[in-house]
This record gives C-alpha cells, structure tokens and sequence, in this order.
C-alpha cells in the first residue's frame, strides 16, 4: 500500500534534553496541524530535523531519538551544528529568506553557505530514498529545501512528488540577482506539483523559469523534456474548529480561570471601557514591518491627539533567529522606538504600547485575540499571515476590526478586512480611525463573510486539495497520449528494426538530433552525430533521410560528405543520395519582398529576434527574446501575416520559438509520404520534436514508429525525453543494423 512521505526542515515534534532524559511534545504550528490528517490518520512519515543537533545528543542517546521519532511515525535527520551554521542560519536565512522576501540590501551570497545547503539538502533527500516504495506520495515543503525534489527525481524517476513553497516567490528581477538561480529552479522543478499561497507568487516562479531556464510555459503548466511540471495556488487555511472552541470556552472561564494576562486586559477594559485595545502579533523579523508600525502609530498620535489615553497598542514579539546580526539590530530599534514613544506620549495612568518580548502560551494568545478590539498587522512582505485568520476566528460574536497590509498573501482573500500599504503612515492613520469608529454592524458583517470563508478552507481543506492535486498529476501522466519509450520499448522496437527487410529512418534535425541554439548557424553537426548517421546510412537495407526545415545551401553544407538523403525547407527541396538538389514542389517566392518588411518592423520592435531567408520561406526566430514578449510578439505577428497572405497560397507555421510563412502544400507529412511511394517498407520509423513534424506523423502509415521529442501534446505514438535519448536509439539501431 502506498505511502506519503512528508519532508520538512523540522519535524512537528519538540525534542528537547532534561537531566539525559528525552521529552517529546507535539509542535503546535500550521504545518504540524495541517498535515495531521495525513500524518497520524492515514500511511504515512514525516521526514525531518529533531531541532537538537548531534554534538548537543550524548552518544547513548542518538538511538534514543531516532526511536522517540519513529513512535510517532517521524525520521529524525541528524544535523551538525556546522551543518545548521550554513545551512539554515547561512544560505536559508541570509540569502533565500531575505532575498526572496525583497530584502536584497540583507542578503548573502557565500559559497561555503551554498555548499553545506546543498549537502544538507542532500542529506535529506537520501533519508527519503531510504524509504520510498514505488506509489509513494512525496511532498516536500519550504525554502529549506529547495534542491529536494530534483534529488529524489535522479534516483527514482517515475517518482510522485510535490513541493510547496510557504514564504513568497520574487519577481523575476529580484530572483535573478541569485547567484544559484538555476540550480534553485531545477531543484524545484524536479516536482510534479509547485504549490503557492498566491498567485502572484506563482506567476513569479512561472516568469522565472520561463526567462532564466528558458522551459516552454503555457498558463501554469511547464514542459520539461520528460514531463509536465504543474503549478498552482494553494492559499493555507488555519485549523479553524480550534480556535473557535478556544474562544468559546474562553468566555466560559470563571475569575479563578482566568489567567494573569487576561486579568490585567479585563482591569484595563473595566477602567476605560471606551479605550480600544489594538494588536499586534508578529515574530521579530525585519519582513513583518514591526518598526514600521510603530512609527506609524506615532504618527497617528501625533497627528490625532484626541485619541490619547483612548488607545493602547498591545505588541508581542515572538524572539526569532536571534544569532542573526539583522535581527538583533532589528531587536534593538524596536526597543528603542518603544522607550522613545512610550516616554513622549504616556501619562500617570496611560501608556500607549504595551511591548513583550517572548513566546506566549496559546491560552495567553487566545487571551489577546478575544480581548482586543483592533488586529493592526502591518508586514512589509509575508506569504500567508496567519496570525490574520487566526484572530477573525476567535472573534465568536463577530466584533472586532483586522486591519491588514496589502503586502501579506492572506490579503488576497480576506478582502473585507480593512487593506493598507504597510508604507503609508497617513492611510494607516486614517484607517485607524474608520477602525476605532466602525459601527457594531458593520463589523460584524464584515466578519460574517470572513468566518465563512475561513471555515470553508480550513488548514485541512488546504492539505486535502494539495494532495488531491498532486494525485490527479500522475493520473495526467498515466493518461499522456504517446508511450514514454523506456527500456523495455526501446527492446521492442530495437527487436523490430533488427527484423525487418527494408527500413527508413525520417530524422527531423534541430531539436532531434541537437540541442537548440541561441543562433540557427551554430547548430553544425558534431564529429559524433556525422559518425553516427553515416553508419546508419551505409546500413543494409536502411534508407535515411534528413528532414528538416532548415535552407537547403545550410543543410547541404553541414553534410556534403556524407551521401545522406536530405529534405529541407519542411519538404521544398530534396537531395538524393549521390545527387543534387531538386524542387520538390512547384512553388514561387514572388511574395517575399511584400511579407519581409511586415517581419522586419517586428524584428527592430522585439529584441534578440532575427529573420532567416531561405529559397522560398521566411522564418522569424525569437528563441533569444524576452519570453513572455516573444509570445506576444508571435501571436501578433501570426496574425497580421495570416491576414496579409490570404489569398497568396501561402501558410504561418508555428514551430518552436519560430515563424515561418511558406506555401501551403508544402509540409513534412507530404515529403516523407513521396518516399514512400513504390517502396515496400517494413518498418517506418520517423522522429521530430515541433509541430512541423506533426504533418509527419500523421500522414505516415498507421504501423509506423513515430517519436515525440519531449512529453508534449502529439499524433506521435512514442515520445522520448532528450536529444541526448535520441542518440542512444539511434545507436542502437546501427549497432544492430
């Protein structure tokens, strides 16, 4: 029976070393929470770090952990304190964390940091292959662990896996300021499913892999060589039941139930029952905008003075990374800010910022949520923001107010929350006020909508649908049109080759037999290929024809010594063996000096692009422009020669990253079948990777063995991944002709 696995920095559980004796709690947080279900409920483990690391476990214990993990169904990854120095406090917290959060000032790029990221990241995807059986569900999670899934790709292939991204994806400028950017995309991409908590996060990665790896991406799907790669939003819920039942039975504690916390927030509401108490719940990090916020809540005294000793700003800071030097900079301006604020504002019986600086216990948290009557969270860049969701839960009679920063990816979906740019110390000021004075119905109206919707998608809501996903990619891989051609095809179709009488090989070139390039002329054959395909054509009773769409003088030149039988321009022209070029089809290029101006306007207006001329077509290339212009600039150009050759027999093929406009009786699918005409074949084996080679396989006999270059969309009956699998094939076929 299948398994999932799941793979974090850390595993939700709290290992912790009392007088050398083990104690193991559950961690409570949205990740642990939210993948309960899977976890405890179905077949599954949980792959991560204990927290301690191993020169902080005594020798005798090290097995004492591993089996307090495996209790409850977790792996415990043992780290080094080196390994955690340069791997989580180094290349995770001073490069992706701040990078990927628009920090570009706080960011590092160390190799040493790099290196043990990698190595760690190697540590955990080999703790995975430990364990992995064939129909596993694996699912990776976080910025940690960027390089994993392409770890777990290389050794196991037809693996099922899913990565999920919980902090922000950079814009495409931001991100390519990465030194590693391509190492950290592929990584990721050896996922069958990207999750987000926003789109916008999604269109960034999409963008970046689309500039940077230069992979084909049509709406959230990329195509890779193999497979296709899906990426999707996921926006992570809260588990909504607990905090509504902690709330509820809140209100139910007796004076002696009560806990300190709250008793000191009832004392305050008792004295100044019209006073509003606002909120404030962050981690101290430099991306939640704490300093920010406090300087805007200056600016709101200052500039509306009637609200002193009307208002209080209840603000706890949970200690975060504190060994990071940005963090303890952070730690001193906030203390700074709060000494300086609550020296110039407070009077003998008010304070304006009530300020700790700790963890609190969720009883203590419920205590703030339920008591304050303003959410003000204010961060300069978040992926989620839980605390958000939280806080709209707990508020059991619909009052409260949840003033949130357009900069958190909760934002997208709490739209009835009041939204503020976290920089604009005048519209928070402001909002404050419609906040502080928001009628009783109103707020509950608002907070109506945002419950139900809270309830709805829920943290579980949230697993349930990723996992849902990830299972329906394998589903869509098992229900790809063309056979994958493994080992076991490639023997079948090895054992036909060596069976038959007479065979023909069509060879599409670019893309087939070499790898694109940037430049069409930089595509010549290399020794190996020319080897290669003169073995195959001096093969008893084997014909091989090149088909391509190149120029006949380019294609002729790269293989004049090879008497090889060559059909170029998508079947214009043909080369027999031994002999020259002749049209293959009546065809005229009167038209090109009419159609050439309209693609050279398009070639000074995008960038990287080119027109090539050939006898009787017209390619406009743009593999080296901007992707996302490039399309643009294709589909218009696409249509406005589709409109100017109408009536001129003429036809705009799309190819990869090309345009051509040639005369429309002339495709690949009609050449290959003229060489077939008389011929008694009895295998037929033709191979291509673009939409020109789809009139081939189309048009040629039902019985033929047709090849897809990559896993696209295709009439082929076989795909295969590479160029560098063609040549295998190819290889075999001449080893065994």
């Amino acid at each position: 029976m299948s398994k999932t696995i799941i793979i974090s920095n850390r595993l939700p559980l709290q290992i912790s070393l009392e007088d050398s004796n083990l104690e193991v709690t559950p961690s409570v947080g949205g990740l642990a929470t939210g993948l309960k279900s899977f976890h405890k409920d179905g077949d599954s483990i949980w792959i991560g770090w204990s927290g301690l690391t191993e020169e902080e476990i005594p020798e005798n214990l090290l097995d004492d952990v591993k089996e307090k993990a495996r209790k409850e169904d977790c792996v415990a990854v043992n780290l080094s304190e080196e390994e955690i120095d340069g791997f989580y406090y180094g290349f995770s917290n001073r490069t992706i964390w701040p990078l990927f959060h628009y920090f570009m000032e706080y960011t590092e790029a160390d190799k040493d940091h790099w290196e043990t990221y990698k190595s760690v990241n190697r540590k955990y995807a080999d703790e995975v292959l430990k364990h992995y059986e064939d129909g596993d569900h694996i699912w990776v999670h976080d910025y940690q662990l960027l390089l994993v899934p392409n770890m777990i790709r290389e050794k196991q292939p037809e693996a099922i896996i899913g990565f999920f991204n919980h902090i922000p994806f950079p814009s495409y400028e931001v991100f390519r300021t990465l030194p590693w950017r391509d190492e950290v995309l592929e990584g990721v991409l050896g996922a069958d499913l990207i999750g987000f908590h926003t789109y916008d996060y999604e269109r960034h990665f999409l963008s970046s892999v689309s500039r940077i790896l230069r992979h084909q991406v049509n709406f959230n799907e990329i195509t890779l060589p193999e497979r296709i790669v899906k990426v999707d939003s996921f926006p992570m819920g809260i588990d909504y039941n607990k905090f509504e039942a902690a709330a509820q039975n809140h209100f139910k504690n007796t004076e002696e139930q009560r806990t300190e916390l709250q008793r000191r927030l009832d004392h305050h509401s008792n004295e100044t029952p019209e006073a509003k108490l606002i909120l404030s719940i962050d981690r101290l990090d430099y991306t939640k905008g704490i300093a920010n916020r406090i300087r805007a809540f200056e600016y709101f005294l200052d500039n509306h003075p009637e609200f002193i000793e009307k208002v209080r700003l209840v603000m706890l800071a949970v200690p975060s990374r504190s060994n990071v030097p940005q963090y303890q900079r952070l730690k001193r301006e906030i203390d700074e800010l709060v000494g300086r604020i609550n020296g110039k504002f407070s009077t003998v019986s008010w304070t304006p910022i009530w300020y700790f600086y700790r963890s609190m216990p969720f009883e203590n948290l419920i205590d703030l949520y339920t008591s304050c009557d303003i959410a003000l969270l204010t961060p300069i860049r978040d992926g989620m923001n839980l605390v958000a969701k939280e806080f709209v839960a707990t508020r059991i009679n619909q009052t409260g107010v949840l003033i949130l920063s357009e900069m958190a990816g909760a934002a997208h979906e709490m739209n009835e929350a009041l939204i503020i740019n976290p920089n604009n110390f005048e519209q928070i000021s402001q909002t404050l006020i419609q906040a502080i004075e928001m009628p009783i119905e109103e707020q509950q109206q608002r907070n109506k909508t945002l419950q139900k919707r809270l309830k709805r998608y829920s943290v579980e809501k949230w697993a349930n649908d990723f996992m849902k996903a990830l299972h329906n990619t394998s589903q869509d891989r098992d229900a790809f049109k063309a056979t994958r051609i493994s080992s076991k095809v490639s023997g079948e179709i090895l054992e036909k080759f060596k069976n038959a009488k007479n065979r023909i090989l069509f060879l599409d070139y670019d893309g087939t037999l070499v790898n694109f390039t940037d430049k069409p002329e930089k595509a010549k054959p290399d020794q190996e290929l020319i080897d290669l395909v003169h073995k195959l054509n001096q093969s008893e009773n084997t014909d091989v024809v090149l088909i391509s769409g190149r120029d006949k003088d380019t294609l002729g030149s790269w293989w004049q010594e090879i008497p090889v039988e060559l059909i170029s321009e998508h079947g214009v022209w043909m080369r027999q063996k031994d002999s020259e070029w002749e049209l293959s089809e009546n065809v005229n290029n009167d038209w090109m000096s009419a159609v050439r101006p309209v693609i050279e306007t398009f070639v000074d207006r995008t960038p990287g692009t080119f027109i090539e001329d050939k006898n009787y077509s017209l390619a406009w290339h743009y593999r080296k422009a901007d992707p996302e212009l490039g399309e643009i600039r294709a589909n218009e150009l696409s249509n406005v020669l589709k409109e100017l050759i109408s009536n001129r027999g003429l036809s705009v093929l799309e190819g990869n990253k090309v345009l051509e406009i040639k005369s429309s009786g002339v495709n690949k699918g009609k050449a290959s079948n003229k060489k077939l005409v008389g011929k008694d074949y009895d295998f037929i084996f033709a191979i291509g990777d673009d939409w020109t080679d789809e009139y081939m396989f189309e048009e040629l006999p039902e019985e033929s063995f047709t090849v897809k270059v990559g896993m696209k969309k295709t009439s082929a009956r076989y795909y295969i991944e590479d160029t560098s699998k063609v040549r295998d094939i190819l290889k075999d076929f001449a080893e065994n002709s």
